[in-house]
């Protein structure tokens, strides 16, 4: 279907399929939902009655072999269609069951209920052929599992409201009459016609030509031969019967252990499509960011929380009225949310996991496992409840029983499936983080509202926004971005981008086509991201670019090339330093030394400032890579300071200086007390206190009186383990007049003199 069709027939196509999903809930739930069971309950139907009844919702599933049969001799829409019609008109039977039933016949009653919801099921699982193509075909693209969560939501929404209505129209009697109950079916019947009728206007799903020469047998034997689709399958038939037992019974354990009325019972299911609406909503919020791995696990495990308190819950709660009903409401809600959640992505989950090719044919599969499971589960749950009852035990006591059984089976799944295949998804435990980090779920958000918008005002507005919550999560929606034809589009993207921790391949790869297909207007923003996360990968083309003439981009490719500690670009940089007349571009340069931290490119900057009139900015770019090559740190606030006022320099280096002697006497008072008497440190401490005694008068002589010589002389006495490259170059540098007019170097060489001095052993 989505092959031929362009994306405003797909769109259509959509329309049309959600219009039937809101036709076929209504009908759904009440021909095939709790009012059934609470009719067969009504008519005095047994736990072994109702487990039959419910199982015919999984034996419908065994009837998809005859739905492929029919479509090679029809198309798949005929096929879809005129069973869902024919699924509805056969439940005329149920409308004649409560007469029946009032007349006395209560078997005969019983009979007809079993017959229509068994010919119910029998066409809805012919049918159900065209359930996966169509759905396969209209969830194609990006947004595979939202669209197909919206399905879910669109169920589950309609299915609450139609229940809600129910349980009101129910609520007006203490004992609804029965003939009630035939009204309601009526309507039912009426919309499935309609639902069937909408699929006919669907067009039929494009089926990969290759899919008919696959032998049925063999594709079984090869899929089931791979572990990861063999491990899947045992988990979904365990995780389909405990679903199945623990929602349907659910309605059973409100009227017989908690005694509710029809009204109530109906009410408590409304609670259980909330759980259903809530999960679809959660679902199509998480599914296309953390994958199908992490929901599926998740909802496992609020399913087996849910089935606890039934296992474990006290006798005396049934007695309290009100505790009772928030119990049973809450119930209700937590199995549909958890099981309901589960089976929906568990589909996901194996359409992502099956080949195209294998899609109808091992669809039938899928929905026989989950049949199997469903219906055995279903019936062997009935007849569970019965046979406890016959041997005495209670019903409260059955039910603990049967609960604790599915917990088991739950349990069991949980230990396997970690072990399923991730298809993309995040670990458990990253989504975890995902769940409880209000920064993700915020970038969800923002990507959600990012993917609908057309305002390109609104789209830099939310691009913005994903720069202030910086979330992994982000990251393929804003490369979409990065490749919008409108620049400020590109540039916010971009940004946003920039406060990633992480980049995967894929990032990787479209940062590096942009850097080659962008220059001059967002390549420069991909080079510094690049550099920012070591993409190694980068540094050949990150070399060449170097020398661009598309200057920003050269600057942040020298500057990239220096993070990631390619030293063999430094004597290439350093030429471009001082060959570039381009301001940003040698101010750029500057910094990506001081990042590499070599004392070797000391004299490079130093020649910058014997250049005519290096403007201030350059000056200071100068200071500062001087400062990180030699790990000042506390330079930057001073330089600050001096920023502020220029005519402070004389006093803040004279500070420098007193500050360092008194930190010197302070470190070293009463040494000989605390070290002994080696005549090694005596002849050290000496060393020490006359070059402490001496720094102060040197740097007064230097910064007041303009005498260099005597803080040259003190430099050039430092002792060995000083570094003597920069040693070397200060004591040459103060006595250069071309740069003793830079009041900032004169800092920086009395900073680093007097850290010296701090420093001194």
């Amino acid at each position: 279907m989505s092959a031929g069709l362009s994306p405003y027939r797909l769109g259509k196509a959509r329309s049309l399929y959600n219009i039937f999903n809101v036709f076929n809930a209504f009908s759904y739930t009440l021909l095939a939902g709790s009012l059934i069971t609470i009719l067969a309950m009504r008519m005095d139907a047994s736990s072994t009655v109702i487990g039959i009844i419910s199982a015919f919702v999984y034996v419908a599933y065994f009837f998809l072999p005859v739905g492929k049969m029919l479509a090679r001799l029809l198309s798949i829409m005929k096929v879809y269609c005129w069973t869902w019609i024919l699924r509805s008109l056969t439940m005329t039977p149920l409308i004649a069951a409560p007469f029946v039933f009032q007349a006395g016949h209560r078997d005969i009653a019983l009979g007809l209920t079993v017959l229509g919801t068994f010919c119910f099921h029998l066409n809805r699982g012919i049918g159900m052929i065209g359930n996966n193509p169509v759905l396969d075909a209209l969830a194609s693209g990006p947004d595979r599992g939202s669209y197909m969560t919206l399905i879910q939501i669109i169920n589950a929404g309609l299915g609450m409201l139609t229940n809600l209505a129910v349980a009101m129209i129910l609520s007006f009697w203490q004992d609804p009459p029965l003939a009630l109950y035939a009204v309601l079916i009526v309507a039912g019947i009426a919309s499935g016609v309609i639902s069937g009728l909408m699929l006919g206007k669907l067009p039929d799903p494009e089926t990969d030509k290759t899919a008919k020469k696959v032998n049925f047998g063999d594709m079984l034997k090869e899929s089931f031969s791979d572990a990861p689709f063999k491990k899947f399958m045992a988990i979904l038939f365990m995780t389909a019967l405990a679903s199945g037992v623990a929602r349907i019974f659910a309605v059973v354990y409100c009227r017989e252990v908690f005694h509710q009325n029809d009204s109530m019972v109906v009410l408590y299911t409304v609670f259980g499509g909330l759980g259903q609406l809530s999960v679809g909503f959660a679902t199509k919020f998480l599914v296309d960011r953390i994958g199908v791995k992490p929901l599926f696990i998740i909802c496992t495990i609020l399913g087996f929380i849910s089935m606890l308190p039934i296992a474990l819950l006290p006798g005396g709660v049934t007695d309290n009225a009100t505790v009772a009903v928030i119990f049973l409401a809450i119930l209700l809600f937590m199995l549909n949310f958890s099981f309901l959640g589960a089976e929906g992505i568990a589909q996901t989950y194996f359409l992502g996991l099956i080949p195209t090719k294998y899609m109808l044919d091992m669809g039938i599969v899928y929905f026989i496992c989950f049949g199997i499971a469903g219906a055995g589960g279903s019936f062997i749950a009935g007849l569970f409840l019965d046979t406890f009852t016959g041997l005495g035990f209670s019903r409260f006591a059955a039910f603990k029983f049967l609960y604790l059984a599915l917990i088991i089976v739950i349990g069991v799944v949980l230990i396997h499936q970690r072990k399923l295949v991730r298809l993309g998804s995040l670990p458990l435990k990253n989504a975890l983080e995902v769940l409880f980090s209000f920064r993700d779920l915020r970038a969800i958000t923002l990507l959600d509202k990012l993917g609908k918008t057309n305002d390109s005002q609104e789209e830099e507005e939310i691009l913005d926004a994903l720069h202030d919550v910086p979330s992994q999560l982000a990251i393929k929606g804003l490369l979409d971005k990065a490749k919008s034809p409108r620049l400020s589009t590109r540039l916010e993207a971009l940004r946003a981008m920039e406060t990633i921790s992480f980049l995967d391949e894929e990032a990787e790869k479209a940062l590096m086509r942009d850097l080659l297909n962008h220059p001059y207007t967002t390549a420069y923003i991909s080079a510094r991201i690049l550099g920012k996360h070591n993409c190694s990968s980068a540094l050949p083309v990150l070399r060449e670019l170097a020398a661009s003439q598309d200057y920003m981009l050269a600057g942040e490719a020298i500057i990239a090339l220096a993070r990631m500690e390619d030293h063999a670009c430094r004597p290439q940089i350093e030429n471009i330093i001082v060959k570039t007349e381009n301001p940003r571009l040698k101010l750029m340069g500057v910094e990506a030394l001081g990042i590499y931290k070599s004392t070797r490119s000391l004299p490079v900057l130093l020649d910058i400032l014997r250049s005519v009139d290096p403007p201030p900015y350059l000056r200071d770019g100068v200071a500062l890579a001087m400062a990180d090559i030699l790990g000042l740190h506390q330079f930057y606030p001073l330089l600050l300071k001096f920023l502020a006022d220029e005519t402070l320099s004389p006093v803040l280096a004279i500070d420098e200086a007193e500050a360092a002697e008194e930190q010197y006497r302070s470190v070293h008072k009463g040494w000989r007390l605390r070290m002994g008497a080696s005549l090694k440190k005596e002849a050290n401490l000496a060393e020490g206190t006359r070059q402490a005694k001496a720094l102060l008068p040197a740097v007064k002589a230097f910064m007041l009186e303009k005498k260099p010589a005597l803080l040259s002389r003190w430099i050039l006495e430092l002792p060995e383990k000083v570094n003597p490259t920069a040693q070397a170059i200060f004591a040459e540098a103060i006595l250069d007049d071309e740069l003793n007019v830079y009041d900032r170097l004169k800092l920086l060489i009395v900073h680093w003199a007097s850290q010296k001095l701090r420093n001194w052993e």
